[in-house]
């Protein structure tokens, strides 16, 4: 590559006249959007952006239905109402196949949506999918067999699954740096709120007479997914897909209307100049890593270059904390919560109760995390929720092994194995919760993060469709060996956030590269330098929204 340390930089000033300034690639940032500042963390900051906040509210609205659909089957499993029309559900692979479908049908869907994000835009792909979800939702209220149901729970998930990617990569464009991480919590709020509202809606209906026990709290799935799809577009686009498209004009007019300041401030001006920089960088090392190709082709190597020597330690983070969030256990829990708490020894009542206190609990530890994610970071939050799995997933094992033949007579020991469980959902709604949707939006590089975000997505949804295709035959099976495999898998998500994962609060998305060291490369050095040097040249446009 030949030097470009003769090249001078020109910038406009403040008065619009432009200047010729001896500034050289070579000394210029790596990346022009570090170290911008618009306030504090946490909730103060949030206080200070409404308009991002309420764009991000209504994006993570899409978490709320997944959770939705997620906490409506765990009743329902167990309904005699449900199970007169679908008598197939009531075996262990009944049960666990049509729950699992739905995890199958998002993990599907995450394929098509980095296309569709990319080709129309964040929030028009948002708007898309819910149509999916809601087609989904109505052949499942209308099922008149195993069959349909089951259909409609795959429809449904593709949307689900899409929804569940499109929102996390819309908000975590849009946040500031100081932002970012607490407001990629909404998604995992509204997630175990959707987990929370649906539960005790299908824990009311089961009292009701006939079909409409059932099929009432399914057809409720519709109404959160039908306020994101018109909701969103009450905001703006993504400053950072504008900037990938070419608009970017369009990008900093949107940047300054989030940031709520005048086009010419100049943090706005340096975020934009970020963008873009990064955006154009992208462009040019997709190029010279596949000249030539288009179409399908340059499509099936822009998703290998997720395991490329420079990407692939961002790849196995965020598909790294996709599968520990799942293999945690989670969805044991909130899939099939009445079934694991009677192996505690509990009552049915009692199991249902104790359900139910379980998803309030999720709910109120992931708005700790809220408060407290941007302050104590992400690395710490990972290690944290790993070995606190792996201590109440253990001791539940053990109480499980020795008591479980006999719980009336140790009444003590199954309490005992409940708070476990109560440890265990506190310790992963303040970590695994929120990081398995927050660090794979935050990790990948602008050109390849809707993919990257996909592919973690998919793992998620792969994960899940697993946990809750093998958990009822594990429970009739293997007993206190299930408690044992999930304790497993937390410890190794503690070994493995120790050893892999880097911290990533208060970095912009174009800081990224130097947090996991992948433009270390100097060819790679000097691409981003000279594009800098070339967003400074041709200066930042100034109309105001």
């Amino acid at each position: 590559m030949s030097s470009l340390k003769d090249e001078k930089v020109f910038h406009e000033e403040g008065d619009g006249t432009v200047e010729d300034v001896d500034i050289i690639p070579s000394d210029l940032p790596v990346h022009l959007g570090e170290d911008v500042a618009y306030g504090p963390s946490g909730i103060a900051g949030v206080i200070q952006s409404p308009f991002v906040f309420a764009a991000a509210l209504i994006a993570s609205m899409g978490g709320f239905s997944f959770g939705y659909d997620q906490g409506v089957i765990s009743i329902i499993n167990v309904m005699d109402q449900f199970h007169d029309v679908f008598p197939y559900a009531t075996s262990g692979f009944g049960k666990g196949f049509m729950t699992a479908m739905l995890e199958f049908g998002a993990f599907i869907g995450c394929f098509f949506m980095p296309w569709l994000a990319d080709k129309i835009s964040r929030k028009k792909a948002i708007f898309v999918v819910t149509i999916f979800f809601n087609v989904g939702a109505v052949l499942q209220t209308a099922a008149v067999n195993y069959e349909m149901l089951v259909l409609g729970r795959t429809i449904g998930g593709i949307g689900v699954g899409t929804l569940a990617m499109g929102a996390p990569l819309y908000i975590s464009e849009i946040a500031p740096p100081n932002l970012r991480g607490t407001l990629l919590v909404l998604e995992s709020i509204s997630i175990c709120l959707g987990v929370v509202v649906s539960f005790y809606i299908t824990y009311g209906t089961r009292h009701m007479d006939g079909e409409i026990a059932f099929r009432l709290p399914l057809g409720l799935q519709m109404v959160s997914a039908t306020i994101v799809g018109f909701g969103i577009f009450f905001f703006p686009y993504s400053p950072r897909w504008l900037a990938l498209v070419g608009r970017n004009e369009d990008a900093l007019a949107n940047l300054s209307r989030m940031r709520r300041l005048p086009a010419d401030d100049e943090r706005v001006q340096t975020e934009y100049k970020g963008i873009v920089a990064e955006a154009q960088f992208q462009k040019t090392v997709l190029e010279r890593r596949h000249p030539g190709k288009h179409g399908i082709r340059l499509e099936i190597l822009t998703w290998l270059d997720l395991f490329s020597p420079n990407t692939w330690r961002r790849t196995v983070v965020g598909c790294g904390v996709a599968f520990f969030q799942q293999f945690s256990g989670i969805n044991a829990f909130i899939y099939y919560a009445p079934t694991l708490f009677q192996s505690l020894g509990q009552s049915e009542q009692m199991a249902l109760d104790m359900s139910g206190v379980f998803n309030i609990l999720q709910f109120v530890a992931v708005c700790v995390c809220f408060f407290i994610i941007d302050r104590v970071g992400r690395r710490p939050l990972a290690i944290f929720g790993g070995l606190g799995g792996l201590v109440s997933w253990g001791i539940m094992a053990i109480l499980v092994g020795l008591f479980s033949d006999n719980w009336k007579a140790h009444s003590a020991a199954g309490w005992g194995a409940v708070a476990m469980a109560f440890m265990f959902i506190l310790t992963y709604g303040v970590s695994y919760s929120p990081l398995g949707w927050a660090l794979p939006s935050e990790v990948f590089p602008t050109a390849t993060r809707s993919k990257g975000v996909a592919l973690s997505t998919a793992t998620v949804w792969l994960c899940n469709f697993i946990i809750g295709l093998i958990t009822p035959p594990m429970i009739e099976n293997i007993g206190f060996g299930t408690y044992v495999f999930f304790a497993c898998w937390c410890g190794l998500a503690a070994v493995w956030a120790f050893f892999l994962v880097p911290e990533t609060k208060g970095k912009s998305l174009e800081q990224m590269d130097e947090v996991f060291g992948d433009n270390s490369g100097q060819e790679e050095r000097e691409i981003m330098q000279a594009t800098a040097a070339q967003v400074m040249r041709s200066g930042v446009p100034t109309q105001q929204v």
